[in-house]
């Protein structure tokens, strides 16, 4: 006997649910992949989303510059799976291929786009304020930042922030750093204020270009300080001529001669303020210098230098560093 019809509509039935059920997974994985899939954009873009702007603005921008394909589907799946939290103002990069997903996260994080202003260790102020005035996108004028206020470093910063804000983070994370590493000072050092200390890092920090070296330089100036003697550093003597910039040239007599408040070969004791902006190592050099009984050094060709407790030693030191020198055609 055939099967009653009833039961032919009943698996029939079963087939359309099925379907339909496959279709609504294969529609959810398709919305699942446009939210979160890979994005039409082929290069990296830039968007900048205005203070106060809504959602809806943001996603007409990120249309415009074809980050995304819709600004009306972005906005849709957002509200559905964006969560509540609202997005930021701010410039955004994003990269090629960022998923929509990606997109919102971001903003909503206000993760926006870091540019970065360096000061590099030794970079005297007048240098710094030039790359400043010259870093793309930060607004406002500003002084030159006082000699040795400010610590070298990498600053973040974001499109619109005023140079002196950005100053002023970099003369807090100078003073941070000055204290910490105040605190943590050896005994009975040459130097007894902080300023003092960021004085002779200044010093430490342009006579040496050698990491391992820093700690035994600051011995040496210490002792001289100690014993009353002259520092006799060169770039004191640069320093007043150039505000730090390089001289270009070799160092003339009457420079040597000079007086003035900076010239550790016609004074005793520290200059009257910093010569450059010291780095973290140098502070710290200039704080917990080097247990040393030497008081001279010269270049050893190499780099570094090499170091001497007596005057009879020194000169025999600088006698091979003129002979060098003549090898290898640099003077007569």
């Amino acid at each position: 006997m055939p099967p009653p019809p009833v039961r032919k509509r009943g698996r029939a039935g079963c087939v359309l649910l099925v379907a339909a059920l496959l279709l609504a997974i294969a529609g959810g994985l398709g919305v699942v992949h446009l939210w979160g899939g890979r994005g039409p954009s082929t290069a990296n873009t830039t968007v900048i989303v205005p203070v106060g702007a809504s959602l809806n603005r943001a996603a007409d921008e990120l249309e415009k510059t074809g980050t995304i394909r819709s600004a009306r589907m972005f906005v849709l799946f957002s509200k559905l799976f964006g969560g509540s939290e609202p997005i930021k103002a701010g410039e955004y990069r994003f990269v090629a291929g960022q998923s929509q997903s990606d997109i919102l996260k971001l903003m909503q994080g206000g993760r926006t786009l870091q540019r970065m202003v360096t000061v590099t260790p030794g970079m005297p102020s007048i240098l710094a304020y030039e790359a400043l005035m010259k870093a793309d996108h930060l607004t406002g004028d500003v002084a030159v930042p006082a000699e040795g206020s400010i610590l070298p470093d990498s600053y973040a910063y974001n499109r619109g922030d005023t140079r002196q804000v950005v100053v002023g983070r970099m003369q807090k994370a100078m003073r941070d750093y000055l204290a910490a590493a105040w605190a943590r000072r050896s005994p009975g050092i040459a130097v007894s204020t902080p300023e003092q200390a960021v004085i002779l890092a200044s010093i430490i920090e342009k006579e040496t270009g050698k990491p391992s070296e820093r700690r035994m330089v600051a011995g040496v100036y210490s002792n001289r300080l100690k014993r009353g003697m002259k520092l006799q550093a060169d770039p004191t003597i640069i320093y007043p001529i150039t505000r730090g910039k390089p001289l270009g040239r070799r160092i003339l007599r009457s420079e040597i001669d000079a007086v003035n408040d900076y010239n550790t070969y016609s004074m005793v004791g520290l200059p009257k303020g910093p010569i450059a902006n010291p780095s973290r190592e140098s502070i710290d050099a200039a704080l917990n210098p080097e247990r040393t009984n030497s008081v001279y050094f010269v270049a050893d060709g190499t780099g570094g230098h090499v170091f001497a407790e007596t005057l009879d030693q020194h000169n025999a030191n600088v006698a091979k560093w003129r002979d060098l020198r003549r090898a290898r055609g640099e003077m007569q």
